[in-house]
């Protein structure tokens, strides 16, 4: 049995529950829920979050979801002892491709959930985030933070890279230089500045994070189904591609919308109130 094997049947065999999860009709609240651990990405609560998370995109009825931690984290990263017996799996026939099937298929696979499926997801970002942690929130479609909130640069301090698409996410928002000044120089960014800096898009109090998440599900919720299905990957398509082919993506899409039952009844409603 390799070490990503035994990651996994440690994973699907863990008995107590790691992950939350409380549907409101067209939305869901995900909770990571290992508190006195600081919500840190053990086995069982990355098995238990993807296996919820997949579950969750695949209900057309579910427009949001929003992800957050049980306080006092969100989620400090990876867990020490799991990468403390990842050196011994350098001497399995794998290699290290074996970790990599772990970074790949399951942090990487909740992080595509998130990027890629037509649900829009709130990171509600109630306490210190780090590595994976960040890496998800940073991923998530709107992220909100509270007043507690503390971005944790943690990967430099422990030898390792920006991980599950986090070099993605910051070199857009903070540049080359700020990117790496985050990297090298081990801050903590309270919400405040996290905002500043254009890494989270709201900062509110530490009680009323839920309740601005949820308000932003309203307003998701209150969207036709498909224009956040089909602006989700224009988006994210748009931070990578020319002016020229952005228009040309935008062109082709655009007209799918007439279509639609909600637009046309959009346009119907307009004109009446005029």
């Amino acid at each position: 049995m390799t070490f990503y094997d035994e990651l996994l049947d440690s994973g699907r065999s863990g008995s107590e529950a790691r992950v939350r999860i409380e549907r409101k009709a067209d939305r869901a609240v995900v909770t990571l829920e290992d508190p006195e651990k600081l919500n840190v990405l053990s086995a069982p609560l990355v098995a238990q979050l993807k296996a919820g998370l997949q579950d969750l995109v695949a209900d057309r009825a579910i427009r949001a979801i929003v992800l957050t931690g049980s306080d006092p984290a969100f989620s400090v990263g990876g867990d020490l002892r799991m990468m403390d017996q990842a050196p011994a799996a350098l001497a399995a026939p794998e290699g290290t491709t074996d970790i990599w099937r772990w970074i790949r298929y399951e942090f990487g696979a909740i992080a595509r959930l998130i990027a890629r499926s037509d649900t829009a997801f709130v990171a509600a970002i109630n306490g210190a985030a780090a590595g994976v942690g960040l890496a998800w929130a940073l991923t998530c479609d709107l992220a909100i933070a509270s007043e507690r909130a503390r971005l944790v640069p943690a990967f430099g301090r422990l030898g390792l890279l920006p991980e599950v698409g986090t070099s993605w996410a910051l070199t857009r928002r903070l540049g080359y230089q700020g990117a790496f000044a985050f990297y090298a120089g081990g801050e903590h960014l309270d919400g405040r500045r996290a905002k500043e800096l254009g890494l989270v898009h709201e900062v509110v109090e530490h009680e009323e994070l839920l309740a601005t998440a949820d308000e932003w599900c309203t307003k998701i919720a209150a969207l036709p189904a498909h224009s956040i299905a089909m602006t989700k990957p224009l988006l994210r398509a748009a931070a990578d591609a020319s002016w020229d082919h952005t228009l040309a993506i935008e062109e082709f899409a655009e007209p799918q919308c007439f279509t639609t039952e909600a637009f046309q009844r959009s346009v119907k409603n307009l004109l009446i109130a005029r």
